[in-house]
């Protein structure tokens, strides 16, 4: 046991808990955004409604909230190692670094990134999973499930609410550039083949995911 946790707590252990940590979030991300676009199609929230309610009673979705939880956990919590420690190596910076010459800045800014992605997601969980799950929906929809939407139209008629959101997924997308392949390589999962569609695929992603978590607030609050 001591030669495992000796393995997870060095500092390529801590990379491969962020990369497997990291895809399963990748995989929640895909649920999760394409429930919130049921809202594009229905806007008397049914949809997405009855999206909610299944997401919520599925006793599979509610098991893997728990794996979900732990996962976030771990992955914070490596993030946050991993950057004090690459922080601790360098002490003292250099007088003059030209970091863009190696790395882009966001892949050098994932603690920042994570670190306002932390403050969105528990501002984000009081104001939807916590009233879902914990303290109920006093309203319900025409076809009698609790009106979650409801609650989404009432928080996204506030603007500064809705800019929040929109500079958050604007860090997520930032954060997924440099996460998203990097959770491969991390893996090991590297071919001289298969690597470049990866990195294309995790532009697109990067890019298309936050684009419709973002769009989702401003076409509600525009009454669209």
């Amino acid at each position: 046991m001591g030669s495992i946790a000796n393995a997870f707590s060095s500092s390529i252990g801590k990379k491969l808990i962020m990369g497997i940590t990291g895809l399963f979030l990748i995989s929640f991300l895909i649920v999760h955004c394409f429930l919130n676009s049921f809202v594009f199609f229905d806007n008397t929230g049914v949809l997405f409604n009855e999206g909610a309610h299944f997401m919520s009673t599925n006793w599979i979705i509610r098991a893997m909230e728990v794996v979900l939880m732990l996962g976030l956990l771990m992955h914070i919590i490596q993030g946050a190692r991993l950057t004090f420690q690459n922080q601790a190596a360098r002490p003292e910076k250099y007088a003059y670094n030209n970091g863009n010459a190696n790395s882009k800045w966001y892949s050098r800014s994932m603690g920042l990134l994570g670190t306002l992605l932390l403050i969105f997601l528990i501002v984000h969980l009081s104001q939807f999973w916590r009233v879902s799950r914990f303290t109920g929906i006093p309203t319900t929809d025409a076809a009698g499930n609790e009106d979650l939407y409801a609650v989404m139209k009432e928080t996204f008629s506030n603007i500064w609410f809705v800019i929040l959101y929109v500079l958050s997924m604007i860090s997520l997308a930032y954060h997924l550039l440099h996460g998203f392949a990097s959770a491969f390589q991390t893996m090991g999962w590297n071919h001289k083949k298969y690597t470049p569609m990866i990195k294309v695929i995790g532009v697109w992603f990067s890019i298309l995911i936050p684009l419709i978590f973002a769009a989702m607030p401003v076409w509600i609050y525009l009454g669209l």
